[in-house]
């Protein structure tokens, strides 16, 4: 069965970015596309597991796209669809969020 959508448009956009896992990867994937070891290093504290799962929710929700190159090791690529990117005015309202309430609880 598949499963209904949210109603409520603020509960759709926590559904597919309410982690706060995911919010860091589209952060990093908004600079271009980086590969699996890339989003390790600068995702800071995730484990491989849950890296691996949110990158397989994400690209199953047409944020990200997965590219494969035929290589040995392979070579795997990451990148975020425009949907994905489309994600940016949010994350952008975040920072300007984020630094106005670091600035007044510093203070």
């Amino acid at each position: 069965m598949e499963k209904k959508n949210p109603d409520c448009p603020v509960e759709m956009t926590l559904q597919l970015i309410g982690d706060k896992w995911k919010v860091l990867i589209i952060r990093d994937l908004l600079t271009g596309t980086k590969r699996f070891n890339e989003l390790m290093r600068s995702v800071t504290g995730i484990t491989q597991k849950v890296l691996t799962s949110h990158l397989r929710a994400m690209e199953n929700a047409g944020l990200v796209t997965r590219t494969v190159y035929p290589e040995v090791p392979p070579k795997v690529e990451y990148n975020l669809t425009e949907t994905g990117f489309s994600l940016q005015p949010i994350l952008d309202s975040m920072i300007v969020w984020g630094t106005d309430y670091k600035k007044k609880t510093e203070a």
